[in-house]
């Protein structure tokens, strides 16, 4: 599956777990280990797409590395709040990554 579709793919998947779904953007960018795609949501809804010690993360990166065809592609659960991307106080103040 190409990485505009699993961007699409995830995006999708993301935004039926949280409360804000038209904050949700996921950004896909090749590096030298493979495809990255970056996933941003209302720092609000952050600890829904992590879940209770990563399982939702993991789930989602599993799910993705099945639909990637044997391609190499992470999935990166990005703070925008530690980015300086919102004004929410109350969000937590953690990264997740692959």
């Amino acid at each position: 599956m190409a990485a505009p579709a699993l961007a699409e793919a995830l995006e999708h998947l993301v935004k039926g777990i949280v409360d804000h779904p038209e904050q949700v953007r996921v950004d896909a960018r090749e590096t030298p280990r493979g495809e990255l795609l970056e996933v941003r949501v209302n720092p609000r809804d952050l600890g829904r797409v992590i879940g209770r010690g990563g399982r939702t993360a993991q789930s989602l990166r599993t799910v993705i590395g099945s639909l990637a065809d044997g391609h190499r592609v992470r999935v990166d659960v990005v703070d925008t709040d530690a980015e300086g991307g919102s004004d929410t106080s109350d969000a937590p103040n953690a990264e997740a990554r692959a």
